[in-house]
């Protein structure tokens, strides 16, 4: 990972996310809906929607919005009916972006996140133009000088797929989507908090960005982060703070 910090980047993001704190409650509330709907409203035998909670809770989400939002989604309370859908783009350098989506209006949603690309420097993509760059993965990210030894005796025992060290001396856990709570019960019990902790699509590749590209593209993620039926954007570009 030579000439950026993965650490700097991902706690640049997540200020980001948390100046945006009202957007987030939403997109939160749409999370928990559309995951109590596909799955059920009980968060034991209903992974997305426990996930869902813990994120909620972390970004202190009132109890009774959550509950809500469960009940809209299992049909004991009347809301609207959302859809998941997913487009795939090129920003500044060729990047690769994926943006997910939750929408009650395909329509709108498609305008929306091609005028973003479109105005932007990027372009949108057809399905599957990039998803292959990306890894859908759990993962955790731990502050450098953590130990990497504890990090690994306690992530490999729950079931982790990859334990890495950063050059920023981060420590970063790899697991596959259906064991992320597994393993995050284990690191908890090794006394262990990931900063981050979330089922993500994990770039394969990284492309750098620096200068006026590394604002462009910065504007681009957050035109498209705005937007009201955007629930998450993954890109590769590492944009270099400096």
């Amino acid at each position: 990972m030579a000439g950026h910090s993965k650490w700097a980047n991902i706690q640049h993001r997540k200020g980001r996310q948390d100046a945006k704190r009202g957007k987030i409650f939403t997109k939160l509330i749409k999370e928990i809906t559309v995951a109590a709907k596909m799955g059920g409203g009980d968060p034991n035998s209903n992974a997305r929607l426990r996930l869902a909670i813990d994120k909620a809770k972390a970004q202190s989400l009132p109890k009774d919005t959550m509950e809500n939002a469960i009940k809209r989604g299992t049909g004991q309370l009347e809301g609207v009916s959302y859809e998941e859908i997913r487009y795939e783009g090129y920003g500044i350098g060729g990047a690769a972006v994926m943006v997910d989506c939750l929408t009650d209006n395909k329509t709108r949603t498609v305008a929306d996140v091609r005028h973003a690309f479109s105005k932007n420097g990027g372009n949108m993509g057809t399905e599957g133009s990039v998803a292959f760059q990306f890894k859908h993965c759990g993962q955790f990210l731990f502050a450098p000088g953590t130990s990497e030894d504890k990090v690994m005796e306690a992530a490999l025992e729950a079931g982790a797929e990859d334990v890495v060290t950063n050059e920023d001396g981060s420590v970063e856990v790899i697991c596959a989507p259906a064991d992320f709570h597994a393993v995050k019960a284990g690191l908890e019990q090794a006394g262990l908090k990931a900063e981050i902790a979330d089922v993500t699509l994990k770039p394969l590749n990284e492309t750098e960005l620096a200068g006026e590209d590394a604002a462009r593209m910065q504007k681009l993620l957050d035109a498209l982060d705005a937007l009201d039926d955007v629930q998450e954007v993954y890109s590769t570009a590492v944009i270099d703070e400096a």
